[in-house]
C-alpha cells in the first residue's frame, strides 16, 4: 500500500475489512515489523546534538532481545496482567523498553517528568503502580529528587527500578559522570542517598544489571495476551486536583497502529527513518513514532533525552536531517515556527518527506511560509488520547486543506452529529454543518479509571455503535475533509500542552481574597495560547496582581498552568443563570493580544474587533488608521490562527485572509513537549 489520497481509499480499504491476524498485542506487532528485516535499524540514540554523529544503533534483533529481557524483569519482579509499571523518565532508548516491556508484562503508566514532585506522586497513587521507573540520582538532573520526595506517600508501591543515565554517555564522558555521582550519592546497589530515601519495602533494582539476567529467547511468562487486555495508562487533560487517566487495549493500539500504517503507507516502513523528538510520556511519541514505526520496520531516531528542548536539537536540526537521512517527523506548531529561524544552508534535506503537525492550530502562513522555506509538506492532523493517538490527518499522497484535520483513517468511523440541550444525539449532521465530533472504532479507549469521569463521554446514535464524545465541535465537508470549529472543554494550549483552566482557577480560589476566578488562553504567536486569569475581589478585601502570582508560584505543580498574567476586574461576566461567561474574557484577551502584537511590529492605532461566528468560530477585523501597514500587518496576523480582514481608513479595503481555514484546527494528543 502506498499510501492514502482521497476518501475513496479509505472507503476501499474498509470495504475488505480489518485484516483476520492483526497482532493481539503490541508486543506480537512489534516482533511481526521485526521480522522484515532482523538485522535494519531499530533504533538510534544519541545523548547530545553535538555528539549526534555518534548514535547508539540497536537492530531489530537487539531491540526485540532488551524488550523481552524488560518484560522478563517485570515479570520476575512479580508483575502479572493487572500489575501497573509507572516510567518517570526522559527520552531514551531504556523508556522504549520499558513500554513495550511493560505492555508484555502488565499495564504500563506514563507520567510527565517535567510535572512537580505533588503531580507525580497523585499520579502513581491513582494509578496504583506497584513498580516505578526512574532515572537514579545524576548530577545535573532533578528527576530522582522530585520522585523520592513522595516515596514514602506511595502505599502501592513493591519495587523501584533505576536507570542510570552514566550508561548512555559517550565512554569518556560517562566514566566522569559516574565519577561524579559517586561524589554525590551511593550506587543504588549500595547503603547510601538512595536506600536512605526509600522505604524499606520497596525494593530497588539497578534496570540494566536487572535486565542482563534475564532470557532474551522469548517471553517468560505463560499469560496469553488478548486484545482486550489493558495495556497502558495515559494521563490526559491536565494533571492538578483529581487526576484523569484514560484506560487503553492492546486492541486500541495495534488497530491505531494499523490504521496509521494503512495512512501513511509506504512513507513509514522499511528504509524510513523517523525522527522522536517529542516525549514519550505522550501518545504521539509512543504511537506515532515508536509502535507505528516499529510495526513496520522503520528506524526510529531518538534525539537527546529532551527531545526537541535538548540543547542545539533545533539549531542543529537539518545537520541532523542530513546526516541520518530522516524521511519523517512530528512536531506542534511551536516547533516549526523555531526551525523557520534556522536556515536550511547547504543541508541536503531532500530525504524528507513529510511533517505532522498537531496539538494545537497551525497558523496558514506559518504552514505556507514553512512549506515554501523548506519544500517539507506539512500533514495536519487531529487525535486525542482516549482515539488511542490518531483519527484524522490530511492525505500524504492528495490534496492537503489548509486548516482542515484531513480525512479520517481506515477502520475508524468519525462524524459530526447534531444534539439536544442534555447532549442526547439528535441526527448526523450534513455536509458542512457544524456539530459535535464524535468518533468509534478498535481505537476508541475503555474509558477513565475514576467511573465519575466516564458521565457523559459516550453517545448512542441509533446504530448499534458506542460513539465517544470528543467534545470538539466540527463538521465534515462533502469531500470526507473534517474541520475544527471549537476548542474540547476550555481547554488551553500552551505550546502543545494541555492546561485545564482548573489547575489555576481552583488554586485562586483557595486565596482568602478572591471571589471569582476564570482562567482563560491569551493568543501568542510563538506558543499558540498562553494562559491569563481573571479575578474578581471579595468586597472589602484587596490584594494586587503581584501578590496573587506569587501565591500561585507556591500553589501550582504545573510550570506550564502559570499565568502569564492577573486582571483584576470589578465584576466577572456572568450568564443570565449565574454562570462565568468565558467567551466575553477570551474576546477581551485576544483583541488585546493582536493589537498589542500590531503594535509591537510597528502597526500604529489598530483596532481590533472580534467576531465570534458559529461555524468559523473567532475572527477579526482590523481597523488600520494608515493604508501603508497594510502589509505589514497581515504578515503579523497571519502568525495567528485566526481569520482576518482589514479595513484602512483612508483606502477602504478587505483583504480576507482564511488564516485558519474554516476554524481554528485544535487537536487533544498527536504531541506534548512541555
Amino acid at each position: 500500500m502506498k499510501g492514502i489520497a482521497n476518501m475513496d481509499e479509505v472507503l476501499a480499504i474498509e470495504k475488505q475489512g480489518l485484516p483476520a491476524d492483526l497482532p493481539s498485542s503490541t508486543y506480537e506487532m512489534i516482533c511481526r515489523g521485526a521480522a522484515i528485516n532482523p538485522s535494519a535499524p531499530a533504533l538510534s540514540f544519541f545523548a547530545t546534538a553535538d555528539d549526534h554523529r555518534n548514535a547508539e544503533c540497536w537492530t531489530y534483533s537487539d531491540l526485540v532481545r532488551d524488550v523481552t529481557r524488560t518484560a522478563n524483569m517485570f515479570a520476575r519482579l512479580g508483575v502479572h496482567r493487572d500489575s501497573v509499571i509507572a516510567y518517570v523518565l526522559p527520552n531514551l532508548p531504556e523508556t522504549h523498553f520499558v513500554i513495550w516491556g511493560g505492555e508484555a508484562a502488565g499495564i504500563v503508566c506514563a507520567i510527565n517528568p517535567l510535572l512537580e514532585s505533588e503531580a507525580i506522586g497523585e499520579l502513581l497513587n491513582a494509578s496504583c503502580a506497584s513498580v516505578l521507573v526512574t532515572l537514579a540520582p545524576f548530577p545535573g538532573t532533578d528527576l530522582w529528587q522530585k520522585v523520592q520526595a513522595v516515596l514514602r506517600k506511595l502505599p502501592c508501591l513493591q519495587h523501584l527500578v533505576l536507570v542510570n543515565p552514566a550508561d548512555r554517555m559517550p565512554e569518556e564522558k560517562g566514566l566522569a559522570a559516574r565519577m561524579l555521582e559517586r561524589g554525590e550519592c551511593a550506587h543504588p546497589d549500595g547503603s547510601g542517598v538512595v536506600h536512605g530515601a526509600v522505604p524499606a519495602h520497596v525494593c530497588i533494582h539497578d534496570f540494566h544489571t536487572a535486565i542482563a539476567r534475564e532470557s532474551e529467547e522469548a517471553v517468560s511468562s505463560t499469560r496469553r495476551i488478548s486484545i482486550a487486555d489493558v495495556s497502558s495508562l495515559f494521563c490526559t487533560g491536565g494533571t492538578t486536583g483529581l487526576p484523569k487517566i484514560a484506560i487503553r487495549r492492546h486492541g486500541n493500539e495495534v488497530a491505531n497502529a494499523w490504521s496509521a500504517g494503512q495512512l501513511f503507507g509506504e512513507s513509514i516502513g522499511p528504509g524510513k527513518t523517523i525522527f522522536c523528538g517529542l516525549p514519550l510520556f505522550h501518545v504521539n511519541a509512543v504511537m506515532v513514532t515508536g509502535l507505528l514505526a516499529f510495526s513496520r520496520g522503520a528506524h526510529v531516531v531518538l534525539g537527546t533525552p529532551q527531545g526537541y528542548r535538548g540543547k542545539g536539537v533545533v539549531n542543529r536540526f537539518w545537520e541532523i536531517v542530513e546526516h541520518y537521512r530522516v524521511n519523517f517527523f512530528s512536531g506542534v506548531p511551536t516547533l516549526y515556527g523555531s526551525l523557520l529561524d534556522v536556515p536550511v544552508g547547504e543541508h541536503d534535506i531532500s530525504s524528507l518527506e513529510y511533517g505532522l503537525c498537531g496539538a494545537a492550530p497551525m497558523p496558514v502562513e506559518l504552514l505556507r511560509t514553512f512549506q515554501d522555506r523548506t519544500g517539507i509538506r506539512i500533514l495536519e492532523g487531529y487525535g486525542l488520547t482516549e482515539g488511542t493517538c490518531v483519527s484524522s490527518v490530511n492525505p500524504p499522497l492528495g490534496e492537503r486543506r489548509i486548516g482542515s484535520i484531513g480525512l479520517r483513517l481506515p477502520g475508524q468511523a468519525m462524524k459530526a452529529v447534531v444534539v439536544d440541550g442534555t447532549g442526547r444525539y439528535v441526527r448526523d449532521c450534513v455536509a458542512d454543518e457544524v456539530g459535535q465530533l464524535v468518533i468509534s472504532g478498535p481505537n476508541v479507549f475503555a474509558g477513565y479509571t475514576r467511573p465519575e469521569q466516564n458521565n457523559g463521554i459516550w453517545m448512542e446514535s441509533g446504530d448499534g455503535e458506542r460513539w465517544l464524545n470528543t467534545g470538539d465541535l466540527g463538521r465534515c465537508d462533502p469531500d470526507g475533509y473534517f474541520w475544527l470549529t471549537g476548542r474540547k472543554k476550555e481547554l488551553i494550549i500552551r505550546g502543545g500542552h494541555n492546561v485545564d483552566p482548573a489547575a489555576i482557577e481552583e488554586p485562586l480560589h483557595r486565596h482568602p481574597s478572591v471571589q471569582i476566578a476564570a482562567a482563560v488562553g491569551r493568543p501568542d504567536m510563538h506558543a499558540g495560547e498562553l494562559p491569563v486569569a481573571y479575578v474578581q475581589l471579595k468586597p472589602g478585601t484587596t490584594a494586587t496582581e503581584a501578590e496573587l502570582v506569587e501565591f500561585l508560584r507556591h500553589e501550582i505543580n504545573e510550570r506550564a498552568a502559570l499565568p502569564k498574567g492577573i486582571r483584576i476586574i470589578d465584576a466577572m461576566p456572568l450568564t443570565g443563570v449565574g454562570k462565568i461567561f468565558k467567551p466575553a474574557l477570551k474576546r477581551r484577551e485576544t483583541a488585546d493580544a493582536l493589537e498589542w502584537a500590531l503594535a509591537e511590529a510597528g502597526v500604529e492605532h489598530a483596532t481590533v474587533h472580534i467576531i465570534d461566528e458559529t461555524s468559523r468560530g473567532l475572527s477579526l477585523e482590523v481597523e488600520l488608521a494608515d493604508p501603508g501597514f497594510e502589509a505589514l500587518a497581515t504578515s503579523t496576523l497571519g502568525r495567528f490562527a485566526f481569520a482576518f480582514s482589514i479595513s484602512a481608513a483612508a483606502r477602504p479595503s478587505r483583504a480576507e485572509q482564511s488564516v485558519a481555514g474554516d476554524g481554528p484546527a485544535a487537536t487533544d494528543s498527536l504531541g506534548s513537549p512541555t
